[in-house]
């Protein structure tokens, strides 16, 4: 789907204004710090026909991430691997600025951040997805989908994706003689091999301030932002920036440091749901 600009998304000068004061002051109008989320709430398994999913909701920002296994021919230059697709929409009904039609630089750059993040650290072992070696593996299709948007889009498609991943299992294969292969997608033989979890952290900056989570009121008055990807080995996985401010080495090295925390400490709630999934998800104290 298309985002374009538009004058409805852009704050008001005196709430402009109200909120920079705010930030400067430590404090956000939702009431949260300047390293805290938004409350999150994660439901996996949220899409029935998918092999792993999840909804996330990340304040008033909706996402949902799902994970697609197929049966497919390798990469010539990794025949003995699987692959990794992402892709992102932004549905029109999430917004008043997105609108029908294909994917735009937006939702293809959300993608590319998600999927290069996965790639830097190898999350998913795709050496463990050759079915039959140099002919058939695993093509795993992440799809990401902003059913509503209240800033940070970025931060809700990783929490998703992650979820999505680590609620993934592979199903029963059977390899006939002649190296044909048969899916019963009905038996659930093992997870997704998963080597490490990756998010992404977004650290904003205003006036000298950098705080985390930035909602779509306060993502309208920032000079400029990194999307600091994390690991669970606390290893910093890539980095983005947009917006057109600068920022000096020492507000680089505190946002690293910013992210860093922040992007563990998530990492391990979103294990326990995962992992617990009859214990719900919601918080707005990460990265303290």
């Amino acid at each position: 789907m298309s985002h374009t600009p538009s004058p409805g998304i852009i704050t008001p000068k005196l709430k402009a204004n109200t909120i920079v004061n705010m930030i400067k002051k430590g404090i956000r109008s939702s009431g949260r710090g300047l390293t805290d989320y938004r409350p999150i709430d994660v439901v996996v398994g949220y899409v029935q026909n998918a092999d792993g999913s999840a909804l996330v909701r990340l304040g008033n920002t909706v996402v949902v991430a799902g994970v697609k296994l197929e049966v497919g021919s390798p990469y010539p230059d990794t025949p003995n691997e699987g692959a990794l697709i992402v892709n992102a929409e932004f549905m029109p009904a999430a917004s008043p600025t997105f609108e029908p039609g294909p994917p735009d630089e937006n939702a293809i750059e959300l993608a590319r951040v998600i999927d290069r993040a996965l790639r830097e650290l190898k999350a998913i072992d795709m050496s463990k997805l050759a079915i039959v070696p140099g002919r058939r593996v695993w093509i795993i299709y992440v799809d990401i989908y902003v059913l509503d948007h209240d800033g940070n889009l970025v931060d809700a498609s990783s929490i998703a994706t992650l979820s999505a991943l680590l609620n993934t299992t592979l199903p029963k294969v059977e390899v006939d003689e002649s190296g044909n292969v048969r899916v019963e997608k009905n038996i659930r033989m093992s997870p997704l091999p998963i080597n490490h979890k990756v998010v992404t952290v977004t650290v904003a900056k205003v006036e000298n301030v950098l705080f985390i989570d930035p909602d779509l009121d306060e993502e309208g008055v920032i000079e400029t932002k990194l999307v600091i990807a994390v690991s669970d080995d606390s290893r910093i996985a890539g980095i983005q920036k947009s917006g057109s401010g600068g920022l000096t080495e020492a507000e680089i090295l505190a946002a690293l440091d910013i992210a860093l925390k922040t992007g563990v400490s998530l990492i391990k709630t979103i294990e326990s749901r995962v992992l617990e999934p009859t214990l719900g998800l919601s918080t707005n104290t990460l990265g303290q």
